[in-house]
């Protein structure tokens, strides 16, 4: 911009000052044009004012040329710089930018890929035997992820015949407890889609009746006494299905406690199967203690038998140490005898002769 307006100030300069000469051009001609002047005044006087004017105008044109050319090759100079500099900015504004537009078209392959998803879990949940195995899976992946593996049965047949979704197997009390997965989507997104209170209520009321229906089914199906616990938990694997009954459907949630089925989402029956783990931890400690007790009763048992056998060994080496004097007082007098026979001095006189004694045999 600079650049652009001395430029611009030169060549009005440069016009201004060929104006003048141009008019100062005009004036010398006119005045020559005039009549004669009086003697005194010499012609060549103008011509010689014209011709200085005219070569100070030429003078002046050949340094207004020559800045006006260095500027041009400043302007020339600088413009080439920027337009290098602005190419190499855009290129590296159209490289950043096709980044972003790969990032923004791996995004959308991305959202794409979710939205599909989406539509795949709606499927899912729009058909009621898809969605309860659903529910069956979420509580499986719960029920391995929390508890051993041998506190569980998934799908075991009661004596009555059916077959609850998941049996853990605590000690009495309580005893085994049932789980059953519900999902009560249907009347669930009726009331979060009421238009008005009005139709909330009549939407409320229905999925009252929806749960209520599969606590009785539940109460009558997989309580059984002397099999099972007295309480079975009813599974919904829905977070926003269970706050919603807990927080509009308090009457309903009592209904269930009376009839002993706790509602529970994925959340809370985490928190129960950790508190169903810590009690099987505990039964197993109890248990296990028995068996040390019974094992140090045992243990007592063969102490009090060793020491009885060591009493009777004691006796044993008592005898045998009693035998022992006895022999060493026997071998004492033995020893004694000997040596008072071998003291004896016995004459050859009074020796028999063997041959008489034995009648001559020999």
């Amino acid at each position: 911009m600079i650049e652009n307006v001395t430029v611009e100030q030169l060549m009005m300069g440069g016009i201004v000052v060929l104006a003048i000469g141009i008019i100062g051009l005009f004036v010398v001609i006119l005045r020559q044009n005039k009549p004669e002047e009086p003697v005194e005044q010499q012609p060549d006087e103008h011509l010689l004012m014209l011709k200085a004017q005219m070569d100070q105008l030429a003078h002046t044109q050949h340094s207004l040329q020559a800045a006006l050319n260095e500027q041009l090759q400043n302007v020339s100079h600088r413009l080439n710089q920027n337009m290098s500099d602005n190419a190499e900015k855009t290129a590296k504004s159209l490289g950043e930018l096709t980044h972003r537009l790969k990032v923004i078209d791996d995004a959308q392959e991305n959202i794409k890929k979710l939205s599909g998803d989406m539509i795949s879990l709606q499927d899912i949940l729009s058909n009621k035997q898809a969605r309860g195995s659903f529910g069956e899976i979420q509580l499986e992946d719960l029920v391995r992820n929390t508890m051993p593996p041998n506190a569980y049965t998934f799908q075991a047949t009661l004596s009555n015949g059916r077959r609850p979704d998941c049996i853990i197997h605590l000690p009495n009390p309580p005893g085994s407890i049932v789980i059953d997965a519900k999902f009560p989507l249907e009347s669930f997104r009726a009331v979060q889609e009421a238009a008005d209170e009005d139709g909330r209520r009549v939407a409320r009321r229905s999925f009252s009746q929806d749960i209520l229906k599969h606590v009785n089914d539940i109460a009558e199906k997989y309580i059984l006494a002397g099999e099972t616990a007295e309480t079975a938990l009813m599974f919904v694997p829905a977070e926003a299905v269970h706050a919603e009954l807990y927080a509009s459907l308090e009457d309903t949630v009592k209904k269930a406690y009376q009839q002993r089925v706790v509602i529970v989402s994925p959340n809370t029956l985490y928190a129960t199967l950790n508190t169903m783990r810590a009690v099987l931890r505990d039964a197993q400690m109890r248990e296990q203690a028995g068996l040390i007790q019974k094992a140090v009763e045992t243990l007592l048992k063969d102490v009090d038998r060793l020491d009885t056998r060591v009493g009777n060994l004691q006796k044993h080496y008592q005898l045998v140490e009693k035998d022992l004097r006895e022999i060493q007082t026997s071998t004492g007098k033995i020893a004694r005898q000997g040596e008072k026979i071998a003291e004896i001095d016995v004459e050859d006189d009074d020796i028999p002769d063997l041959n008489v004694v034995t009648g001559g045999r020999s």
